[in-house]
C-alpha cells in the first residue's frame, strides 16, 4: 500500500553507515533507518548476538521466560537508576506509547497531556496523543479527554494539568517536527508540576533514547527522573524491539492481564538489544556523540544558508534559510547522502552512533556543495 509514497530507492544491503542499492550505487546513510539503525549495518556485535540466538531459541511467547528478557530488563532497570523499575517489552515505539497509555488509566484517571508537533504513533491510541493534525484529522474520532499544548509552554501546562490529569507525556526533542527542543528547564518545571498534582510524567524516548542525545534517554540533560520511558528505534539495533519502563510506585500499576504481546521481549531482538548496549557502553559511545555534536555544530556554523542547528547529540535539525529542504534531500540522495526533510526547512539526521570522523567529514564537504548549489539554483 502506498503509505510512504513510492520509494524511489531499493536497498539490498549495508555495512557500517552505508547502504548499497539493486544498481550498485552507494550512500552515506545519515538518517540511520530513523534513528534506529544506531550501530549502523551488519554490525558484527549486533549479527554475532542475532545469529547465535536464533540457531538457539527463537521464539518462545510471554507464557515463558528467558535468559535475555531477564537481562535486557535488568540492564534497562539500572540504566534507568531506578531498581525497582519494570519492564513491558513490545516491538515497537508505537506500542510502547499504547502500554504507557493504559498504564494512565490504571490510576483511575483518564485525562491525558501532550503537546503540539508531538508524535508517539500511528496507532488509534498513540495517534491521539500525537499532535499533528494532518496525521490524526483523516481518523477521527480518536481518543477523547486528550489536551495539545504548545511544546515549551510552562505556563499552559500549569493551567492544563490537575489533580484529574492521568499523565502528561512529552518528547525531551519532538524529532518528527523538526527536531525542536524546548526551552532550558523545561521538563525540570514539567516535572515539578506532575508532581504537585500527582501525575505520571511519561517521557516519550523512542528517537532520543539509546545514547542518541549522548545521554541514554535524552531526559537526563534536565536532571529529572520520570514515571514512564517509552523506547524503541535504536534499542534493537535494528530489530523491532520496544518498551515501556515505568519508576516508582508506577511499576506495579498493570495486573496479569492487563496488557500483553506476542512477539514483545522475543529471544532474538533481546540479544541484539544487550549487544547494543553492550558495545555502546564498551566503547563510550555516549561521549563520542557529545563530542560530535560540538564539531557538527560548529562546522554546520560556518555555512551559508543555514538559519541554525537544533537538537542534541546525533540527533539534529539543520534549519534552512529558505525553504528548499525537499530540494535539498533530493540533491543529497543524488550525491550519495541519505537524510530526512521532516518539513520545507528543516534537514534532519540521526546515523549511527559509531559513525567515523572521515564520514562526518564527507557528510559536510557534500551537505555544503549541494547547499550552496540550492541556494543559488
Amino acid at each position: 500500500m502506498p503509505t510512504y509514497g513510492q520509494p524511489t530507492i531499493n536497498l539490498v544491503k549495508g555495512k557500517g553507515c552505508v547502504v548499497t542499492d539493486a544498481q550498485g550505487n552507494s550512500y552515506l546513510d545519515m538518517l540511520g533507518g530513523i534513528a534506529t539503525n544506531i550501530l549502523g549495518h551488519a554490525h558484527p556485535a549486533v549479527t554475532s548476538a542475532v545469529k547465535k540466538q536464533i540457531s538457539t531459541l527463537g521464539h518462545v511467547s510471554n507464557f515463558y521466560m528467558h535468559p535475555n528478557v531477564l537481562k535486557l530488563a535488568e540492564k534497562l532497570q539500572d540504566l534507568t537508576g531506578d531498581k525497582g523499575a519494570k519492564v513491558f517489552f513490545c516491538n515497537s515505539g508505537a506500542e510502547a506509547n499504547e502500554a504507557a497509555l493504559k498504564l494512565s488509566r490504571r490510576t483511575n484517571r483518564s485525562q491525558i497531556v501532550a503537546t503540539e508537533g508531538s508524535f508517539h504513533g500511528r496507532t488509534m491510541g498513540a495517534l491521539s496523543l500525537t499532535g499533528q493534525p494532518a496525521k490524526r484529522d483523516p481518523f477521527k474520532p480518536l481518543l477523547s479527554g486528550i489536551k495539545h499544548l504548545p511544546f515549551g509552554d510552562v505556563a499552559a501546562m500549569r493551567r492544563a494539568v490537575t489533580t484529574r490529569t492521568a499523565m502528561v507525556i512529552l518528547e525531551p526533542i519532538q524529532g518528527e517536527a523538526g527536531v525542536i527542543t524546548p526551552p532550558a528547564r523545561y521538563l525540570r518545571q514539567v516535572r515539578e508540576i506532575c508532581d504537585a498534582t500527582g501525575t505520571i510524567m511519561a517521557i516519550d524516548a523512542v528517537q532520543t533514547g539509546m545514547g542518541r542525545t549522548g545521554e541514554w534517554f535524552g531526559y537526563e540533560h534536565e536532571g529529572i527522573r520520570p514515571d514512564v520511558i517509552t523506547i524503541a528505534k535504536g534499542l534493537g539495533g535494528g530489530l523491532p524491539l520496544g518498551a515501556m519502563i515505568a519508576l516508582g510506585d508506577y511499576a506495579d500499576l498493570f495486573k496479569p492481564g492487563d496488557h500483553g504481546t506476542t512477539f514483545g521481549g522475543n529471544p532474538v531482538a533481546c540479544a541484539s538489544g544487550l549487544a547494543v548496549i553492550d558495545y555502546i557502553e564498551k566503547k563510550d559511545l555516549l561521549s563520542k556523540v557529545s563530542r560530535d555534536e560540538t564539531f557538527l555544530k560548529e562546522s554546520l556554523a560556518t555555512l551559508s544558508g543555514i538559519k541554525l542547528v537544533r537538537g542534541r547529540g546525533l540527533l539534529l535539525g539543520i534549519v534552512l534559510k529558505r525553504k528548499i529542504a525537499f530540494e535539498v534531500r533530493d540533491r543529497l540522495e543524488d550525491a550519495g547522502i541519505l537524510v530526512n526533510a521532516p518539513s520545507s526547512s528543516v534537514i534532519r539526521i540521526a546515523p549511527a552512533l559509531n559513525i567515523s570522523q572521515r564520514e562526518l567529514k564527507q557528510f559536510l564537504l557534500i551537505f555544503s556543495v549541494v547547499l550552496r548549489k540550492a541556494h543559488h539554483g
